[in-house]
């Protein structure tokens, strides 16, 4: 797989979504890195749009659920209904089979069905009346949530938060940008959308990701940033295991976007706010300094020494 064919991608995704360049790079790497994506920001700055337009770009088998409070977990994992002409039960399969699952406001729905979620995104299999079926390879599910506070939203549980890759934000669009969004219809963009890769080649492409050199150093860097955020009176509440293994996998993919076939201590500290962001909770501190999230992880890149090479 050439890097021509994942910079073709992201160019015509970039067609669509306007300025946006860093936030469509970091969605391409946790595809490529195997894992989901959170994005969370205001109404209207192209959430759902992005989604829609890496499904089609990635020749994606794509469904969205709007959620809303009766969305209910048959609804996204199926149910069994029984047939009267062959006296038995039959599966009708939820909207979660597919490559590309869109979650579109996830914070809006029952704890009850955001939890329906929980093991189809860790294990990537759907259990309906005690039958665990797979679900296609690849899965990725990307949730988009409004900010915290806004009315008749459900915070996620903590549980759920670790088993997104990273959690990206769009923000608003600088001033050329908006002038060019109005110019343009987004709409009518998306349908020049080409379809640049396939299936079995998103999976080639995973292959070299999981394959990627990384130094001892490295997971050393990695592993220190983690440790930090645990002892650090910064953060209330460090990070997990598992945003270990999403680092160190989101460095990768970032390495094999910039045509490297190795991982440098830059790549980590691009993607540690939008691993660990989501993953930690700031302290009484960090709170008291008035610190945001982008605050305290730029003070957490500081307080560790990062490999020379």
């Amino acid at each position: 797989m050439s890097i021509e064919k994942l910079a073709a991608v992201e160019r015509n995704v970039n067609k669509v979504i306007k300025g946006k360049e860093n936030v469509v790079k970091k969605v391409l790497a946790a595809v490529l890195a195997g894992g989901h994506i959170l994005m969370e920001d205001i109404p209207g700055v192209g959430k759902t749009t992005l989604a829609t337009t890496f499904a089609k770009a990635l020749s994606l088998d794509y469904k969205r659920v709007q959620f809303t409070p009766d969305v209910l977990p048959s609804d996204i994992l199926g149910f069994s209904m029984y047939n009267s002409g062959t006296k038995e039960f039959e599966y009708r399969a939820g909207s979660i089979f597919c490559n590309l699952f869109l979650a579109d406001e996830i914070n809006r729905t029952s704890p009850k069905t955001q939890s329906a979620l929980l093991e189809v995104m860790e294990e990537r299999t759907a259990t309906v009346d005690g039958v665990t079926r797979p679900l296609p390879d690849p899965f990725i599910v990307i949730a988009t949530e409004n900010p915290y506070g806004s009315s008749g939203t459900q915070m996620l549980p903590e549980s759920q938060l670790d088993r997104f890759m990273v959690c990206l934000s769009m923000g608003y669009p600088e001033h050329t940008d908006a002038v060019n969004i109005l110019k343009g219809n987004s709409q009518n963009l998306i349908s020049t959308v080409e379809a640049v890769i396939n299936i079995d080649e998103i999976i080639e492409i995973r292959k070299m990701v999981n394959d990627m050199y990384v130094h001892d150093e490295i997971y050393e860097y990695i592993v220190n940033l983690v440790e930090e955020t645990r002892r650090n009176d910064l953060f209330s509440m460090g990070a997990s295991p598992r945003g270990t293994i999403a680092m160190l996998n989101m460095a990768k993919a970032m390495a094999v976007l910039d045509n490297r076939d190795y991982v440098n201590a830059k790549d980590v500290q691009n993607v540690v706010k939008d691993t660990l962001g989501h993953r930690v909770k700031l302290g009484q501190r960090a709170r008291a300094q008035g610190m945001n999230m982008d605050t305290a992880m730029a003070k957490l890149i500081e307080a560790v020494d990062a490999p020379r090479a």
